[in-house]
């Protein structure tokens, strides 16, 4: 089984809820889990790593368990780049949580099937555990562009791809005519948010992920059925204001994998697009819009302030 890499700061009960759910996990027995702890960033998050802290001590259910105290604040963006980079050196390949996603028990039997068959398949870069909530009905698997943040696996030679650099990643998609195509064909501003990293006003590593691997025409695949739950859209953190507008329903059944065409899936690709630029017409105010905006913004902007598009 792929080792687990899950990164964790302040929020216990979010925490626990992100790692029974793993443990309820078909092969999680046989499975190495990799927690990294980050240190606190001011005196008033003191309290709250610690009690993150203390009930890792307690995890259980695993092939074995490694915890990895931060003594300082990284900040996400840092310590996925380092952690992945770490777990990828020695393993070859991981499968990536953070610490408000709550998996389907079959989420590491289709991370670790779907890592097997694409392994050798460089033009693969990644697996993928979420998919938005779209209207429509998607296939069992499908492949698209670029990647994802919420629960996501890669090996060692998808995450060398990996540039840190925004600026490098924005000119090459501004000099290759790329913009548009990068924001689903204009309907959601990705690149804008890659030029609120390269101005600060963001640290997200997600978007120079999902950049590094468009750039590269790597593809990512994804189930047809959401795998992962997004529980930190509820006010707790940094980027996660309330609200259950963006939930999925986790599958009830496993996600068969079977190899595909390495190609993008012409129809599924659109169906996201439809869910962006139509989401704000299911319930009409104009403040879905924005809601969702914010939404899709916090997933690629997972650390540091927030960004204004």
């Amino acid at each position: 089984m792929a080792p687990i890499a899950l990164f964790t700061y302040n929020r216990p009960e979010h925490t626990r809820r992100t790692v029974e759910a793993l443990a309820r996990n078909q092969h999680a027995d046989q499975s190495t889990l990799i927690i990294f702890s980050d240190g606190p960033k001011s005196a008033k998050d003191v309290s709250k790593v610690n009690a993150v802290r203390n009930y890792l001590n307690s995890v259980a259910g695993f092939r074995s368990v490694e915890i990895v105290h931060r003594s300082h604040n990284r900040g996400l963006a840092k310590s996925i780049i380092s952690g992945v980079t770490e777990i990828c050196r020695q393993y070859g390949r991981l499968i990536v949580l953070e610490d408000d996603l709550v998996t389907s028990p079959f989420f590491l039997h289709y991370m670790n099937e779907a890592l097997r068959l694409y392994e050798n398949a460089p033009d693969v870069i990644s697996i993928h555990g979420y998919v938005y909530p779209v209207r429509e009905r998607l296939p069992e698997t499908f492949f698209v562009k670029g990647t994802g943040c919420l629960g996501w696996a890669t090996w060692q030679r998808g995450w060398e791809l990996f540039d840190s650099d925004g600026s490098s990643l924005l000119a090459q998609l501004e000099t290759r005519g790329l913009t548009r195509e990068f924001d689903y064909d204009g309907t959601y501003p990705f690149t804008a948010m890659l030029r609120n990293q390269i101005a600060g006003k963001n640290d997200s590593w997600a978007i120079r992920w999902y950049a590094s691997a468009f750039l590269c025409d790597r593809l990512t695949l994804y189930p047809g059925r959401s795998l992962v739950s997004h529980i930190g859209n509820d006010g707790s953190g940094r980027h996660c204001r309330a609200g259950p507008e963006y939930d999925v329903t986790l599958t009830a059944e496993p996600i068969k994998v079977d190899k595909l065409p390495l190609h993008v899936d012409i129809e599924a690709r659109a169906a996201l697009a439809r869910c962006f630029r139509e989401w704000p017409h299911r319930s009409s105010p104009a403040s879905s819009a924005r809601s969702f905006s914010r939404y899709v913004r916090r997933i690629f902007s997972r650390s540091g302030a927030p960004t204004r598009i």
